[in-house]
Formats: C-alpha cells, structure tokens, sequence
C-alpha cells in the first residue's frame, strides 16, 4: 500500500515556475514507476510525465517536453515536478500516481488527492 500526498500547487503568472512535491508513504516506494497527470474542467485526466523506479528514465508529454522536469528521490520517498515557462493551459490539477510507469492512467495503482495549479495570463 502506498499513500500519495501533493503539495505545492498554487496561482502564478505566465511564464512562471513551481515545482510540486509528492510525499509517498509506505517502503515499497522505490519498486514503483511514478506519474504526474493532470485534468482541467470538463477534460479527461491526460498524462504529464512518468519516471522510472530507479529515476533512470523519464517521458514527457509532447505538450510539457522542454519546460517540465520530473525527479525523484527515493530516499526522502517523494517525486518532484519542476514547471517553467508555465502558460495558461497548463491550470489544472496534477495528480501524482505509483504503479507500473508509462502514460496511461490504467497503469497506476495508487494515486494522490491532486494540488491545484492555476496560470494567470
């Protein structure tokens, strides 16, 4: 079992940064693939970008690829996202997920309650 806690969402400009946090308990942390999703109003949930267990690889979503980097750190069990040159379309809320990695929401066993991000233009 694995309990998943954002944190660091919040209102910024256009061509602002944040960087969310996701704090996971439970010492199996380090088996699983991590994943940032996001759903605006009235849309689907749509991936964001995935990490291996051991941070070796990552994948980015065509629309985030350049201003977005995810990491983590299996010591502290908590996944980052670090989001620059944010724009407008990026307001959502991101959900983070642990289970067996890549883009589709089916492939995650455990998820986060979500953070809010809202960009002001």
């Amino acid at each position: 079992q694995v309990q998943l806690v954002e944190s660091g969402g919040g209102l910024v400009q256009a061509g602002g940064s944040l960087r969310l946090s996701c704090a996971a308990s439970g010492r199996t942390f380090s088996s699983y693939a991590m994943g940032w999703f996001r759903q605006a109003p009235g849309k689907e949930r749509e991936f964001v970008s995935s990490i291996s267990w051991s941070g070796g690889s990552t994948y980015y979503a065509d629309s985030v690829k350049g201003r977005f980097t995810i990491s983590r750190d299996n010591a502290k069990n908590t996944v980052y996202l670090r989001m620059n040159s944010l724009k407008p379309d990026d307001t959502a809320v991101y959900y983070c997920a642990a289970g067996s990695g890549g883009g589709l929401v089916r492939s995650y066993d455990y998820w986060g309650q979500g953070t809010q991000v809202t960009v002001s233009s």
